[in-house]
């Protein structure tokens, strides 16, 4: 029934509106109810000073970007988001909402290359699901096989210049299981920065790339725990979403 609505909104309104709307709906719901439907992130919200200067990679329509940037008041949201249509969408929500100071729109995917990529929007029964974007790759599996494909341009994070100068102080990763290639583009921003990370990671041979990339410089990887971040237990945990904390600032 779900699915069957989300058919029709997209058809009536047209897809660009539907997601403008599904955003403002998201985001102004999480406002209100956000510690109990997305816990984990509002902590890593609390990690943040209020002039932070925070990536958020895989921005999608703009639901965390707008959180951030209300978060980080006096500080800056760098948005990535490869898909015209979810870029578009961003921009719109920004701007209804007041924060385009505050956050800049990037029409990029990143990885650890540069160049070109194809990304993949799966449709499931007729509704295009931007949440489930991905760079396609043969890494990636488990999506519908109905599909739309975007080619995007793609870039590694070391190489945006005017990113060298910036303070980051925080990044927030949900990529598809495309996580570990964006990490690699961004070991020189990682050393120099020491970033906090917060990232979805599925059960996977990506997940344990990345644990392994982060262990190398120096970060501990942890998970929340009944309002408390703690070691991540292999084997033991089912957590999805991870903190890669610097060793420092631990």
């Amino acid at each position: 029934m779900k699915k069957r609505l989300q058919a029709v909104l997209q058809r009536i309104w047209g897809f660009d509106q539907y997601l403008v709307i599904f955003s403002l709906v998201k985001i102004f719901t999480l406002r209100l109810e956000g510690r109990n439907k997305e816990g984990d992130f509002f902590h890593f919200l609390r990690l943040l000073a209020p002039d932070a200067t925070v990536l958020d990679i895989g921005a999608n329509v703009g639901i965390m970007s707008a959180h951030l940037a209300w978060h980080c008041k006096r500080g800056r949201v760098h948005a990535f988001e490869p898909v015209p249509s979810n870029a578009r969408a961003l921009r719109r929500v920004m701007r209804w909402l007041g924060i385009t100071r505050r956050v800049a729109c990037h029409e990029l995917a990143l990885g650890d290359s540069a160049g070109a990529v194809t990304m993949t929007m799966p449709l499931i029964q007729g509704v295009r699901m931007q949440g489930l974007t991905h760079v396609q790759d043969e890494s990636i599996e488990g999506y519908a096989a109905s599909a739309m494909t975007f080619t995007v341009p793609l870039a590694r994070l070391d190489d945006l210049d005017w990113l060298r100068d910036q303070p980051v102080a925080a990044i927030k990763l949900d990529v598809e299981n495309y996580e570990q290639f964006v990490l690699r583009g961004a070991e020189a921003l990682i050393r120099r920065c020491q970033p906090l990370i917060y990232c979805e990671l599925w059960d996977n041979e990506n997940r344990q790339i990345c644990l392994k990339i982060m262990q190398e410089h120096g970060y501990r990887v942890q998970v929340l725990d009944r309002g408390r971040l703690r070691t991540f237990l292999p084997g033991t945990d089912t957590h999805h979403n991870f903190f890669f904390v610097p060793e420092k600032k631990a």
